[in-house]
């Protein structure tokens, strides 16, 4: 299948970025991004920016009939997944293709039970220090979304049209063919990271030079690793480094998701994250000190914002 037309769900960071690299390449009419009806009329009010220029996008409402989009991409926080699910229906086909940019690893099996594991393939999105406050998105760094198969070893021909077509529109990526262990090294990442650079008050810096912060990053991401291993997943010490090599590559003055979170005074991931990570403590019989210790102070700091 050639991949033509492409739907957006969410204006993050991620959302904007990919949004606004695909707005430039690809006939506007064939672009939609998915909103509802209030939030299109602040994006054309205030304007959309992207490293300083304004985005020009192809807005839908979630009531308006469609034709099945080619690709649908998820870049919804989590909490707004649900909602999502329900705003796409009609841009979901027979052929449509679904990557899902979530932060977790379960999104994809949480989408898949509305329209069909077969039409998803297993995604992350890395290696991007993308900045978003209000209506302005900054970035250094692009990085590259990775996708593919749940079932590892294969390249099925969903995935070589999904290559094909990001190949076409120069959008950076790479093909794995073992997902899950992708999945959970971003996951891995994301525990340590988003919440140290979030509970710190920080950026990227702070953790990528030797100190506490640091330290405590990587104490959280080798939780992870203990629990992969009974999850069937089996990261290792050599994943910790590809990811720690990743975040080396991040802007200084970047940050995560989380700590933005924490500047707007928003509710964060925290649960996805060390509350995932407890429950399969708590699965498994393995102690972890250090996500509790992280999630406690997320309970601390969410609780504040009543007080503003």
């Amino acid at each position: 299948m050639v991949i033509k037309t492409v739907s957006i769900i969410g204006l993050g960071a991620l959302g904007t970025l990919y949004g606004h690299h695909l707005s430039k390449i690809m006939p506007k009419e064939n672009l939609r991004i998915i909103a509802d009806s209030n939030r299109i009329a602040r994006y054309k009010k205030t304007g959309i920016f992207c490293n300083g220029e304004r985005c020009n996008f192809n807005f839908i409402t979630p009531e308006e009939n469609c034709e099945p989009a080619d690709l649908l991409l998820f870049t919804v926080k989590f909490d707004g997944l649900q909602e999502a699910i329900e705003s796409v229906k009609y841009h979901v086909g027979h052929n449509t293709i679904i990557l899902s940019a979530l932060n977790g690893i379960s999104s994809e099996e949480i989408i898949g039970q509305t329209y069909g594991m077969e039409k998803i393939l297993y995604c992350v999105a890395q290696g991007m220090d993308a900045v978003k406050i209000e209506n302005k998105l900054t970035y250094a760094n692009k990085g590259l979304l990775c996708f593919g198969e749940k079932e590892a070893g294969i390249v099925s021909e969903k995935v070589k049209s999904v290559a094909d077509f990001f190949t076409r529109v120069e959008l950076p990526h790479e093909i794995d063919t073992n997902m899950l262990h992708r999945l959970w090294g971003k996951f891995m990442l994301n525990v340590g990271v988003n919440q140290t650079v979030a509970v710190y008050k920080s950026n990227y810096g702070e953790v990528q030079r030797d100190g506490e912060a640091r330290n405590t990053m990587i104490a959280a991401m080798r939780e992870v690793i203990a629990l992969s291993e009974k999850e069937g997943v089996s990261l290792t010490e050599k994943d910790l480094h590809y990811w720690l090599n990743v975040l080396g590559t991040l802007s200084p003055d970047g940050k995560p998701s989380m700590a933005q979170d924490v500047d707007a005074k928003r509710p964060s991931e925290v649960e996805l994250f060390s509350g995932t990570v407890l429950r399969l403590g708590k699965k498994h019989g393995i102690p972890t000190p250090i996500n509790k210790m992280l999630y406690d102070q997320f309970q601390l700091i969410e609780s504040s914002y009543a007080h503003f």
